[in-house]
């Protein structure tokens, strides 16, 4: 394969795409060895929190490069583990107390899980094997996040290899799947898990998974306020471990240190990943509560026999320490609320166009989902690939923006993902709406 003429080894994601050559990044911007420049809207996909080029993260790798990259943690410890730890949880949750760190979110979610199998052990309940999660939901492309995860497109591959996990559907009420509406449901949606917790069989449950906002696979999906507080309830009564993906919506990005603090909910494993080291080093982390610790900490086995060639990577886990300090000192959790007001109600003029069906979102991340009749809520023909489209020709037009399918009922569903960096400016986000709504009529002949 070449890319931009230069002959290419790569085993590229896409086989039949053309990449770009990318030779820097400053800001919200990626500037293309052809001298194009793109706006990169999704954060690569929400993963750039900080932006592109800031200096004080590269001095922070060179820095800890010069005195050791790697020390193999199931031997020995480093300064940069140890004091990202202690940083992290000047974020979490009270009573998070303790930190495993990894690779990248698959690789923590999966360790979640072995931790959740762990816990039940320990406790002499060997019977609780299922972990329950939302359909249409993504959480990794391993094959025990596949299983958690509920996007049908995604799973119907390598369903023969996958774990056999129970599935609730998920807090969409623009397309409530019970055909209730908010308020009058009662959040059916949430209380639905105690039924299914029920028809599987409490003494069989392990876990239960969830983001609290949608990224990629939803587009910003925000369930009603009583939604979380109702899961974390029936949790406790079945002893059941909740287990959040703040993958994406960790560390700032929805204007809360995390997700689930919008609703003042404490999770038992929080599973974080990409804005934790802003993409400038690959790292991800497991989070988990006092109980578990205490669980684990009093064990007959010292350690898990599970772990990670990379875990605490000493490179990775001094990024991560010069991100999570560059966003207190510049406040950067309270300017994404700042600045999220500002381009939800810049983006609400979209909703005048009659093939926007739903704008939603919490923070820096908005999904806008397209329909083909606004009134019914009819969505356009899958063969259409609408969201594809838009996202294309914004492509072509040096808009970076994330484009979602099959949300609906594995096969229909079309939105538009926009999650910039937290350093966006008020200029960035109108430069942002105006090509996206142009394109946006354009391709829906409007």
């Amino acid at each position: 394969m070449r890319t931009d003429g230069i002959l290419d080894s790569t085993f590229y994601r896409n086989r039949k795409q053309q990449y770009p050559l990318i030779e820097k990044g400053e800001g919200i911007y990626l500037y293309g060895k052809d001298g194009k420049k793109y706006i990169d809207a999704t954060c690569g996909p929400m993963t750039v929190n900080l932006g592109h080029g800031v200096r004080e993260i590269v001095d922070a790798m060179v820095e800890q490069a010069r005195k050791i990259c790697f020390a193999y943690t199931g031997s020995f410890s480093t300064d940069a583990q140890i004091n990202l730890s202690r940083k992290v949880m000047e974020f979490t949750p009270p009573g998070m107390s303790h930190v495993y760190f990894v690779s990248g979110g698959s690789e923590a979610l999966e360790y979640a899980m072995e931790a959740a199998r762990q816990y039940f052990l320990e406790k002499g309940e060997p019977g609780r094997t299922k972990m329950i999660g939302r359909w249409q939901s993504y959480h990794g492309a391993t094959f025990g996040t596949l299983s958690i995860g509920g996007h049908t497109n995604f799973r119907k591959d390598y369903d023969p290899y996958l774990m056999k996990s129970p599935h609730v559907p998920p807090p969409y009420c623009y397309r409530c799947p019970f055909d209730k509406t908010y308020p009058a449901c009662g959040v059916f949606c949430a209380k639905y898990l105690e039924r299914l917790i029920q028809y599987e069989g409490k003494e069989t449950i392990a876990a239960f998974i969830s983001e609290p906002v949608s990224g990629s696979s939803m587009g910003g999906m925000t369930p009603p306020t009583e939604y979380y507080p109702i899961i974390r309830e029936i949790c406790d009564k079945y002893d059941i471990l909740m287990i959040v993906d703040e993958v994406i919506t960790g560390f700032g990005r929805t204007g809360k240190n995390f997700g689930v603090d919008h609703w003042q909910v404490i999770p038992d494993i929080i599973v974080t990943a990409k804005g934790m080291s802003s993409g400038y080093s690959p790292l991800g982390a497991v989070i988990i509560h006092e109980k578990l610790y205490e669980m684990f900490a009093g064990s007959r086995q010292a350690s898990f026999f599970t772990g990670y060639t990379y875990a605490g990577n000493a490179l990775s886990c001094a990024v991560g320490l010069a991100v999570l300090e560059y966003i207190q000192r510049n406040d950067l959790v309270k300017q994404v609320a700042r600045m999220s007001e500002y381009m939800f109600g810049e983006f609400d003029r979209l909703n005048r166009l009659p093939m926007v069906g739903d704008i939603r979102g919490l923070g820096l991340l908005l999904g806008i989902e397209l329909v083909k009749d606004k009134k019914n809520r009819t969505p356009f023909d899958a063969s259409m690939n609408v969201a594809g489209e838009v996202e294309k020709r914004a492509f072509d037009r040096g808009l970076v923006v994330r484009a979602g399918h099959g949300f609906i009922n594995a096969v229909d569903g079309d939105l538009v993902i926009i999650a910039p960096p937290f350093s966006v400016t008020e200029d960035e986000i109108a430069e942002i709406l105006d090509i996206l709504e142009s394109v946006i009529c354009d391709v829906c002949g409007h």
